[in-house]
């Protein structure tokens, strides 16, 4: 079973399927553009000092995100996968 939450909630090393991205607008075709899509598997590897940027690796490549912006990619993740 998945549950899903926000990419800014993921723990570091902690990976998941992207289910959706709820931005609209220029925020949203940017993010999509990004390859943050449906579907896509995604890793957080890391976060900045406060938190902010979140550093994410997806499709061979990584990729900084900020927090405010990860709000918006919502994300499929197993429960059971043993958190550190």
């Amino acid at each position: 079973m998945t549950t899903t939450l926000s990419l800014r909630a993921m723990q570091v090393d902690q990976t998941g399927v992207i289910a959706a991205v709820n931005a609209t607008g220029e925020l949203g075709r940017r993010i999509r553009d990004m390859g943050l899509v449906p579907g896509t598997p995604v890793t957080v590897i890391g976060r900045a000092p406060l938190k902010d940027p979140v550093a994410l690796r997806l499709r061979d490549f990584t990729l900084t995100l900020r927090s405010n912006e990860a709000d918006f990619i919502v994300v499929g993740v197993d429960p059971l996968e043993d958190r550190p």
